[in-house]
């Protein structure tokens, strides 16, 4: 059986731990496909069950170094309560012998004094629910607190503290590496007392550099812990370039060091010290490691910013009393009471009250909408100003904000193709830099003549200038920044690929009806062709016949005959006829609704002159005409529009102003579909196309290599965006739109699809000039190192250069992907 699971990798440092997974886990037997994001350090896995199980996979990856962090759904629970109504100590131990005995309490602690209560609770075996009506059964007011136990918020936490661990050790480490060069290169200023002297105590001017050295590599040493063992490993990473050079400079020194303790040439050795460039390589690394964890850490926080949406607590209406309860434990059919400025807790139904509600959030629109009795809010959402009762329709994670964040974190941790490339070279960098400063040392030694101590300079500049994060961090950390700014604008992006295809489009084709109209047509017109009925008579027989289909055009029918007063009865028979209309009998008659060939298809008679004349009109209108036949004579033709949005013509333009031609598919016929694109300023038409046949127009569209994005409501267009090589569902049919489309727009306006474009197109600039950066800094920095300039008259690159280059390479292209933040869409 074929399984999908995403999980947290630990342990990984640079490019090249990424790519080395990738490489390795891709080729056992059973993983079709392995996708590793270093920036949110996590892992995209499908494999099969039946030939390879998580836990070998699990075991190959720590055999590489690193962790594999799967979620434990049967893991317990920490639940934090307050407790009102104690008096003394036999009431907290009363509450600690009850609720500790419960099925699923691992543990209860009772504080008397605080009013406080924690629990470990197994949640497949308990709800905090059944634990408060216990608790209020012993007669005591028990109200939940946050529990803590969000994933996102938790790694939030964990990033911070890890980010505090780091801040602390910089300051000593960067403290004590100033102290050491200074102390190193000072005599070139100074004149040192001669009991530290190089010249008159060559001995204690070495010794000082060496004890000021140690604890900075003490500070650092996770770059060897690390480092290391990846390289006896056979995997060196970025920490293994980092400690082979550090390491060299060390103990180059630390021998010279044993040496002028032994009066071996001492006052040569004093001079020919590489501590200060240990000590500042360590510093100056990890103040860059420590700039980029942070600006990661703030590549998601459009994310956590969503996670922050959701209330802790809901008010439950029981029995007739407000209690509170953990959204956690809501469940579908709850009645919870909103108040004034309270966020909707879960997806729900209102059944009592009216409110003004705040969903930018949801669908980046700033202004507040008007929902009352029997419309659907949104977990997440701010009630503005109205008291609501509200019913639970989807809890957990099938709330809408729930999927958005899935859907979001799902498009974080995956690839655009670009990043193939950068990834390729990254498996193979580490080594190849390692060749390049053993052949750049040797070849200064034995073929350039130079002394050692050149030698091993030129051998620690290039291990430390190169920088494989750099490569690895350029696109995914773009991709996570971009997609949690799309959300944030309503803008829903499915993955990596969609993202960068998006922003390459050529030709976008927009779906009339839902998408470039509101969906909701009207009945405008009615002219009769027999007198046989009256007006009244044929509405009430088509309103009838047509309450048997869900197409909305036999929606506008049925609700202009309920205005009218009429009777709406089912039909007694109903066949739908795809692409034609319908026939249905109603009292007796037999009804035929639809267009011109649906009439000559079943022998509808005289349909020339007048008739041909009055629905000519209409097409040329822009509205529907449709044809009505009852018992096969002709009787009516009947005119239905579906009003512009009014967007529509500036989304067009801006469109065109991109380079984007524009194209309008419908079933319409050719004169009505013409009518409606001439006043929304599109010029390329494709009418009378059956909704089975949309998908068959995208791929002609598709050919002389064109990349087509479509732009529909996924309710009868699926298959077309499937086809689509970018498919965006208008947020009008958001269920649908999710399962079919690349990008999902939260609301049904136009600018969407403006502001995905945009987006995309601004992702990819700021994708490859991070790429550019990276190989540019890579191509010339390591030849740079290595002496190339020196050959011809040129300076040397110190280390301790090399070293801060390298790390500012990775902080710069963070810096430069979270600039996406700062992303605005365009204005109509």
């Amino acid at each position: 059986m074929i399984q999908n699971i995403s999980a947290a990798l630990t342990g990984m440092h640079c490019a090249s731990c990424s790519t080395r997974i990738e490489k390795v886990v891709s080729e056992l037997v059973g993983v079709e496909s392995c996708g590793v994001n270093l920036a949110a350090e996590t892992v995209s896995l499908r494999f099969d069950s039946a030939l390879i199980t998580v836990q070998v996979i699990s075991d190959v990856i720590a055999g590489l170094g690193f962790g594999l962090v799967l979620a434990n759904k049967n893991s317990e629970k920490q639940v934090h309560l307050t407790i009102k109504g104690m008096h003394c100590a036999s009431c907290s131990t009363r509450i600690e012998k009850v609720v500790g005995q419960l099925d699923g309490v691992v543990s209860c602690a009772v504080n008397l004094a605080s009013e406080d209560c924690h629990l470990i609770i197994m949640p497949t075996k308990i709800r905090v629910r059944t634990i408060l009506e216990v608790i209020r059964g012993l007669g005591f007011e028990a109200t939940p607190v946050r529990d803590g136990e969000n994933a996102v918020l938790k790694k939030q936490e964990e990033v911070r503290l890890r980010l505090q661990a780091m801040r602390r050790r910089l300051l000593p480490s960067f403290g004590l590496a100033l102290m050491v060069m200074f102390f190193s290169m000072g005599e070139m200023v100074f004149t040192y007392p001669a009991a530290i002297s190089s010249s008159h105590a060559p001995f204690v001017f070495a010794f000082i550099q060496f004890c000021l050295t140690l604890p900075v590599l003490f500070l650092g040493r996770h770059f060897y812990i690390i480092g290391i063992p990846a390289l006896l490993r056979r995997v060196p990473n970025m920490d293994s370039l980092i400690a082979l050079g550090t390491g060299a400079a060390f103990v180059y020194s630390t021998w010279n060091l044993v040496e002028i303790g032994l009066g071996i040439d001492a006052l040569k050795r004093a001079h020919d010290l590489y501590f200060e460039s240990a000590a500042m390589l360590i510093a100056l690394v990890s103040v860059g490691k420590y700039l980029e964890a942070r600006s990661k850490a703030n590549a998601s926080s459009a994310i956590r910013q969503m996670m922050k949406l959701t209330p802790d607590t809901a008010t439950l209406i029981q029995d007739g009393r407000q209690v509170a309860v953990l959204v956690d434990d809501i469940m579908v059919g709850d009645k919870l009471y909103v108040k004034p400025g309270a966020r909707i807790p879960v997806d729900s139904v209102i059944v009592g009250g009216r409110s003004t509600i705040d969903e930018s959030m949801l669908t980046g629109e700033s202004l507040p909408v008007k929902r009352g009795e029997g419309e659907d809010v949104y977990g997440g959402t701010l009630n503005r100003n109205g008291v609501l009762t509200v019913r639970a329709v989807h809890v957990g994670q099938e709330t809408m904000l729930s999927r958005i964040i899935k859907m979001v974190q799902d498009a974080q941790g995956s690839k655009a193709p670009i990043a193939n490339m950068a990834d390729r070279i990254s498996l193979y960098f580490v080594p190849v830099v390692m060749v390049i400063a053993l052949i750049s040392g040797l070849s200064w030694f034995f073929i350039g003549g130079m002394d050692f101590s050149f030698s091993l300079r030129m051998f620690i500049a290039v291990l430390v200038i190169a920088c494989p994060c750099a490569m690895g961090l350029a696109t995914p950390t773009s991709i996570m920044v971009g997609t949690g700014r799309g959300a944030q604008l309503g803008v829903l992006v499915k993955n990596g690929e969609a993202l960068e295809m998006a922003g390459k489009i050529d030709v976008v084709v927009f779906d009339k009806t839902g998408t470039l109209t509101h969906g909701r047509p009207t009945v405008t017109d009615m002219f009769l062709f027999s007198g046989g009925y009256t007006e009244r008579e044929l509405l009430h027989l088509i309103a009838c016949a047509e309450s048997g289909s869900e197409h909305p055009l036999a929606e506008a029918i049925v609700n202009h005959g309920k205005e009218l007063g009429l009777e709406v009865t089912p039909p007694t028979e109903f066949v739908a006829l795809p692409g034609r209309g319908i026939k249905a009998v109603v009292a007796g008659k037999e009804v035929l609704i639809g267009n011109h060939a649906c009439m000559l298809e079943h022998d509808v008679a005289d349909l020339d002159g007048m008739i041909a004349k009055q629905a000519l009109v209409l097409s040329e209108q822009g509205k529907t005409a449709l044809y009505l036949a009852v018992d096969c004579s002709f009787q009516a033709v009947i005119g239905v529009a579906d009003s512009m949005k009014d967007e529509a013509p500036p989304v067009v333009r801006l469109l065109t102003d991109m380079g984007v031609e524009v194209v309008m598919l419908t079933g319409d016929n050719e004169k009505t579909a013409r009518a409606v694109a001439y006043q929304v300023g599109i010029k390329k038409v494709i009418s009378e196309v059956m909704p089975t046949d949309k998908a068959e127009e995208i791929l002609k569209l598709q050919q002389n290599n064109r990349r087509i994005a479509m732009v529909g409501d996924g309710i009868n267009d699926a298959p077309a965006l499937a086809q689509a090589d970018v498919g965006i569902g208008m947020g009008t049919g958001i269920d649908i739109a999710i399962e079919s489309a690349d990008i999902v727009l939260m609301t049904g306006h136009l600018l969407g699809v403006v502001t995905a474009l945009s987006l995309s197109r601004a992702t990819m600039v700021n994708i490859k000039q991070n790429l550019f950066w990276a190989f540019a800094y890579n191509v010339i920095g390591i030849p740079v190192a290595a002496g190339v300039l020196y050959i011809f008259g040129g300076p040397t690159l110190n280390p301790m250069l090399g070293g801060a280059a390298m790390a500012l390479s990775s902080v710069s292209v963070v810096t430069n992907a979270l600039r996406l933040r700062l992303f605005k869409p365009p204005l109509l």
